[in-house]
């Protein structure tokens, strides 16, 4: 996937967590959503990728209460593919409160019985979820709300994906909330990019915990582990794009006003993703990451409506 070609054949599938999303609405209101760093990522191919021809995926498990339906039913009434994501009766969907303080939001989570934390536990489901996948993407999230055994047997399933030729995708997405100690987090993380061949790294993100100098010292790090492509993110500064050793750097998209900064990373992740399927280049992958998340930054919440992104789909 690191060199220019048409048309990579197979779904893709997102890995990882949605939760229910309760975001300010005024007066003291809350208005409830979906939402979560990978079904983000999902949206965004969705909406760039022709549907007729290129099926989206989310691997997740959920439980059989009503809360966790309507979310079945919201990700397909939006074209995401539900039909790897399990139903399990004793656990329902993680949730999490926002806080606004300008463009800038805070969270509040409840998820320690989330139905998520179990999408690794039977590994034979894990790889019939993922059977008929050309590209797999997952996050340090992902990562992180799965105990250690789960962890392994997830790595052993992308391990197998890539030795039958498929993609895997990994943002870091670090969250030191989510890790019991730093030193975990580093090393499983590290773990996390050892599995992928793209990585998609946030540079102040991966500078805190791995004490990166610039953007191109992360790259250097995550390549030394085998990561042949990689798009390293600096929020409104230009991503760095690292192919085999070349570097280049892309500049964002003009934005007139960002008014929520939520899922900026998700959504270039998306537009990266779309691109690369599609068979553009990394460079025009960047540039096409950086308009999209141009225009999800100027609306309210994670999830920008999708017709907002017709004039931008590929494939």
């Amino acid at each position: 996937m690191v060199e220019t070609r048409v048309g990579i054949k197979g779904d893709i599938a997102s890995i990882g967590e949605c939760m229910v999303e309760l975001a300010p609405a005024g007066g003291g209101l809350f208005q409830q959503g979906f939402a979560g760093d990978t079904l983000n990522t999902a949206w965004y191919l969705r909406a760039l990728l022709p549907r007729e021809t290129r099926k989206v995926r989310y691997v997740s498990a959920v439980g059989t209460d009503a809360i966790s339906g309507a979310m079945l039913a919201f990700l397909a009434d939006h074209g995401i593919d539900t039909g790897s994501i399990a139903r399990l009766p004793d656990r329902t969907v993680g949730l999490y409160l926002i806080t606004l303080d300008g463009a800038e939001r805070s969270f509040s989570y409840w998820r320690s019985v989330s139905a998520a934390r179990q999408l690794a536990a039977d590994q034979a489901r894990l790889t019939a979820a993922l059977d008929g996948v050309a590209v797999a993407y997952l996050s340090g999230i992902t990562l992180a709300i799965l105990d250690p055994e789960s962890r392994g047997r997830l790595f052993e399933v992308l391990s197998d994906l890539r030795r039958r030729g498929g993609a895997i995708v990994f943002d870091p997405n670090i969250r030191p909330r989510l890790w019991d100690s730093a030193a975990t987090m580093a090393e499983v993380i590290t773990e996390g990019y050892r599995a992928s061949t793209i990585a998609l790294p946030t540079f102040p993100d991966d500078a805190a915990l791995y004490g990166d100098a610039s953007p191109h010292e992360t790259a250097r790090r995550i390549a030394d582990l085998g990561v042949r492509e990689i798009a390293v993110k600096d929020g409104g500064n230009p991503a760095l794009v690292w192919v085999d050793g070349t570097p280049a750097m892309v500049p964002p998209s003009p934005v007139a006003r960002a008014v929520d900064t939520t899922g900026a990373g998700d959504s270039f992740n998306g537009g990266y993703l779309a691109a690369r399927v599609a068979g553009r280049s990394p460079l025009e992958a960047a540039r096409l990451g950086h308009a999209v998340a141009g225009r999800v930054i100027c609306e309210r919440g994670a999830l920008a409506p999708m017709p907002l992104f017709a004039d931008l789909m590929v494939g």
